[in-house]
């Protein structure tokens, strides 16, 4: 079977012209704009999350919207095309021994102290509403002395994390007293919500960033940080080079917190394992 007979099988069924070489080309582009390193074999989710854009543009091929990124000037289409590709799944309390952990760290806190946190990846909100409900519950109060910064590429995601109303299936693992402290029902037409009340909402601050930007514009230095499940869409030279940009605002004696799936051994320049999937720095005090 020839190189063109296999293309043109590929896109024989389809509503959009989409080769192999636009799935290369979605895999350049996304690896040199966010990072992320797509598997050879997302041809198929690649087509069924940028066809949408198609639609909504007017285009008829894929190559004709990756012209359109690649010489335009848009940056709504480029954080469209970043929206669509990565993927944000969450829930409260994932990985609950990260949360056991971060409660022994804040209880280091020295009097006075003001603690500040940063959620890496945080896609809808869930991970650091679980930060501060933490908080909360380590220092018993709704006004604990931490700080959130809650950070992700993806705007969509980070509007839905800022409203932080969710459906009550979401917390539904949660304990009663969880959902009663933390939580308000929805009555009426909204009864099949909840909304995350308003003292941990002000514990944190959502931002977009991009962790591939050359410098972040936050200086730390931040207790924990939790960059959980995004370090796997990334290759190992990637890996690295974000970390050397994040570990510099970790506390000498703070914790970095990693997914279950990902571990850096490859950056022991940089950090250390002193935990399940947790880490400090290499040239930092082990408190």
């Amino acid at each position: 079977m020839s190189a063109a007979t296999a293309t043109a099988i590929e896109t024989s069924q389809r509503e959009f012209g989409f080769t192999r070489e636009d799935f290369e080309r979605v895999r350049r582009l996304i690896h040199a704009h966010a990072g992320i390193a797509l598997a050879s074999s997302k041809a198929h989710m690649v087509y069924s999350r940028l066809s949408r854009r198609l639609r909504v543009l007017g285009l008829s091929t894929f190559s004709g919207y990756l012209d359109r990124l690649e010489h335009g000037d848009d940056a709504a289409e480029w954080q469209a095309f970043v929206n669509s590709l990565t993927t944000n799944l969450t829930s409260f309390f994932r990985e609950a021994h990260h949360f056991t952990e971060l409660s022994k760290l804040l209880l280091r806190r020295k009097p006075g102290e003001r603690i500040v946190l940063w959620c890496a990846a945080a896609s809808t909100g869930e991970e650091p509403y679980s930060l501060a409900i933490t908080a909360a519950e380590t220092f018993g109060t709704l006004t604990p002395p931490v700080t959130i910064l809650a950070t992700d590429i993806d705007t969509q995601v980070l509007a839905t994390a800022e409203r932080g109303i969710y459906p009550l299936e979401r917390i539904a693992d949660l304990s009663a007293e969880r959902k009663r402290k933390f939580f308000l029902k929805g009555v009426g037409a909204n009864s099949e919500q909840c909304r995350v009340v308003d003292a941990l909402r002000q514990m944190v601050t959502f931002r977009e960033l991009n962790l591939l930007d050359a410098q972040y514009p936050m200086r730390g230095p931040f207790t924990a940080i939790f960059c959980r499940n995004v370090m796997i869409y990334f290759d190992k030279p990637t890996q690295h080079s974000v970390l050397q940009r994040m570990v510099p605002l970790l506390a000498r004696d703070g914790r970095f917190f990693a997914g279950h799936s990902e571990s850096f051994f490859q950056s022991a320049d940089l950090v250390l394992p002193c935990g399940q999937t947790v880490y400090r720095r290499t040239d930092g005090v082990d408190g």
